[in-house]
């Protein structure tokens, strides 16, 4: 029995150096201005790629659609009107679905960035390079800007390789942190987001073919209260981070809309807040903790 205790401390303390090498905190980012919290705004513009991917039935295909036609003017409308600057993570597909969007984003001063070419990573390295390549030169062609940051599983080598320094994934810190291959390689900025500050855990109801007892549409002002609730947290603390995940077939009915004001305003209220892209943010973290090591 002690020899199985010792084999699995063993292997816990291996855990711990192997994430050691990968993860690097980003210990005092001073947020410029003094700003006690910097909040990330970004929205997954997905309409119905990943719908379509799960093979799900039309009317789940037609909320993706509405993130289109509708959700993705009303954020943006949204974000001009507070002077926010949102990071819109986008497939490649969607530039061809929805261009007109794709550029108002970016003629508006949001980021616009990838979100993998039809909302998934291809498992065979040369189709994956061929995702990867086509978002980010589709999304170029539109925007007139290359994209820096992903929300993908995309491999580290392959962003490194085409210009990518972050990715926004994750939850392993709440802050964001710098973090490597296994082998402790190819590092990259993370700015991490959970679930608990993502629209569709509250308003998706028939979420990805969950049963009937898993479904939910929240109140919009209890979800305004409980990502309240966590930006105060972040604020008392200072050097605070947070990202509010979004999608516009979700947050861009009308009455979130409205919540989405309410809690914009009311951040602004409380003041000290620094809004954003995320590139942006990873370009402030570089230059003020460089990875050590530097940029390998």
């Amino acid at each position: 029995m002690a020899e199985n205790l010792d084999a699995e401390l063993d292997e816990i303390d291996a855990a711990a150096q192997r994430h050691l090498v990968r993860h690097e905190s980003i210990t005092d980012p001073k947020w410029p201005g003094g700003a006690r919290i910097a909040v990330n705004f970004t929205a997954d513009f997905d309409a119905m790629l990943l719908r379509r991917l799960m093979n799900e039935p039309p009317m789940q295909l037609a909320k993706g659609e509405f993130g289109g036609r509708v959700g993705i003017w009303r954020l943006i409308e949204l974000f001009d009107s507070h002077s926010v600057q949102a990071t819109i993570f986008t497939p490649g597909r969607i530039c061809e679905l929805y261009p007109r969007a794709v550029a108002a984003a970016a003629k508006s001063g949001h980021e616009v960035t990838d979100h993998m070419w039809e909302h998934r990573v291809p498992k065979e390295p040369e189709l994956e390079r061929d995702h990867l390549t086509r978002s980010t030169e589709a999304l170029e062609m539109l925007t007139g800007k290359r994209g820096v940051g992903t929300r993908s599983g995309h491999s580290h080598g392959l962003l490194r390789e085409l210009g990518y320094i972050y990715r926004s994934n994750g939850s392993a810190s709440h802050r964001p942190h710098y973090l490597r291959d296994p082998d402790g390689r190819n590092v990259l900025i993370n700015l991490p987001f959970h679930y608990s500050i993502d629209d569709a855990m509250f308003y998706s109801f028939a979420w990805m073919g969950t049963p009937t007892a898993a479904q939910r549409i929240s109140d919009p002002e209890r979800v305004m209260e409980l990502w309240w609730e966590a930006f105060l947290q972040q604020h008392a603390q200072g050097r605070g981070y947070l990202n509010i995940c979004l999608h516009p077939f979700v947050s861009g009915r009308a009455q979130r809309i409205l919540m989405l004001d309410r809690l914009i305003r009311r951040m602004k209220e409380k003041g000290g807040v620094w809004f954003p892209s995320c590139e942006a943010v990873a370009r402030h973290c570089i230059a003020v903790q460089p990875p050590i090591g530097g940029w390998n």
